[in-house]
This record gives C-alpha cells, structure tokens and sequence, in this order.
C-alpha cells in the first residue's frame, strides 16, 4: 500500500475541481470538526490521484486507521443504548451501521465526493458517486479527526454520523432485513413477493453468486459468496432505487 504521509498533499492547486473553497481542512471544519491542514488533504486524496502525481500519499492508510476507530465506537454505543439486544443482534446492526451503503450515504449528505481528489480515469468513470469511494473516504476522514484531535473528538465525530442514520428509522431497517423491506413494498403494491433469480460462477473453492430482483420495473442486482448474500445485496439495490424514484 502506497501511503508514505512524507509525501503528503501540500497543497490544492493540481486540482481544483476536487479542492473546496478554503481548502479541505476548511471543507472539514464545516462538518463540525477541525483537522490539520496536510491531513485534510489526505483524508481526502484517493490513490488514482496519488498514482497520477507521482506517487504522493493518498488515504487507504487513515482509512484502515479509521475503519478501527469506527468499528469501536459504534460497538460501544450499541452496548451502551441496546441492553436488550442479544450480540447476534448487536452485531447485525454494527454491521448495518459500518457498511459502504450506510457510509456512503452520509458521505453523499455531507458533499464529500465533490470534494474528493481522484485521478483523471476515476473522475471519468464516476468515482465521485461509488459508494466505495464514498465510504472510504468517510473512513479516512475519522481516522484524520483521530490524529489532529484524539480519541475524544474522533468518537463524538463518529456518533454524529451514526445518528444521521438513526434519525430516520428505515435506513436501519433497509440495511438489516433488505428482503423483508422488499416484500412489504411488493404487499403496498398489491404485488405478490418478488422472486429471485440467482447463478453461482466459478470453481467451488472462490465461489461466486450473482442475484437479481425486480419490482415495479426497477430491478436491483448484487453478488456475494453465497446464495444469501448475494439476494441481500441484490434487495438491498432494488430498495435503494425504489426510495431514490420516489424523492
């Protein structure tokens, strides 16, 4: 992994379109939280940029920082809010709360991918609305909250996130049972529960399952390791576009 921070992002200026007015750090002041100016930069450069301005740091390193931190603090919270939950409970709602889905979401409300610093191929392809792009880059971002700020201002940074998914109940519910969300939709339709179609690829040792769903002429597609996870990803796709037709 190439995140050498001696060859940090200085400054702006090889990209504008991804460098908000103020600059990143000020960018990320206006989220509530105050990172050093270099970091800032970092949190929000990808590698496609990096690989393209002769190898500078770019974030995978503050985002491996970050994923930690989260994790952490939204288990504490989960603990401390939910004594009623079994850890089998627990744990899906830290796993719906920490997805690429979720983070990418909030990045979206935020405006971080209109910010992001990404390579000329990235940009063209849509780099800014990948979710994991998104989500990363959400990640990197709490881990250069941690190293300006401490361990403190880093937790309340992330529990302000999680309560932007919390204040609207569906979000949760659409990330931990997509299926079910999918059929309670297919019922206010008047449609009967959508069918699956599901196709495993591969040598048995690195299977892979691809899946589609369709409702209401949007159908949404995923794949996975299993049959399972493959028509999770696949409802939860068609969910997200269902909601999106409807705003």
């Amino acid at each position: 992994m190439n995140g050498n921070e001696s060859s940090l992002p200085h400054t702006d200026r090889d990209q504008p379109s991804g460098s908000p007015q103020g600059g990143h750090d000020g960018f990320l002041v206006s989220l509530g939280v105050a990172v050093e100016p270099e970091l800032a930069a970092l949190a929000l450069t990808h590698r496609s940029w990096a690989y393209e301005h002769g190898g500078a740091a770019h974030n995978e390193r503050l985002e491996f920082l970050g994923d930690s931190i989260l994790g952490q603090a939204v288990t504490v919270k989960l603990y401390r809010d939910y004594p009623e939950l079994s850890e089998g409970d627990l744990a899906k709602r830290r796993a719906a709360l920490v997805s690429t889905t979720a983070l990418a979401e909030v990045a979206r409300e935020l405006g971080i991918g209109e910010v992001l610093r990404l390579g000329k191929g990235e940009e063209l392809t849509g780099g800014r609305e990948k979710d994991s792009l998104l989500a990363d880059a959400v990640e990197a971002i709490i881990g250069a909250v941690y190293l300006s700020s401490g361990p403190a201002e880093a937790e309340r940074f992330v529990l302000s996130l999680v309560d932007r998914l919390l204040v609207d109940p569906t979000r949760l519910t659409d990330e931990l049972d997509p299926k079910t969300t999918l059929q309670q939709m297919a019922a206010k339709l008047g449609l009967p529960h959508p069918p699956y179609e599901t196709e495993g690829k591969g040598p048995d040792h690195d299977r892979r399952y691809l899946a589609r769903v369709s409702l209401d002429g949007v159908t949404g597609r995923g794949q996975g390791t299993s049959k399972k996870s493959a028509e999770l990803a696949a409802a939860r796709a068609a969910v997200e576009r269902i909601r999106a037709r409807k705003r």
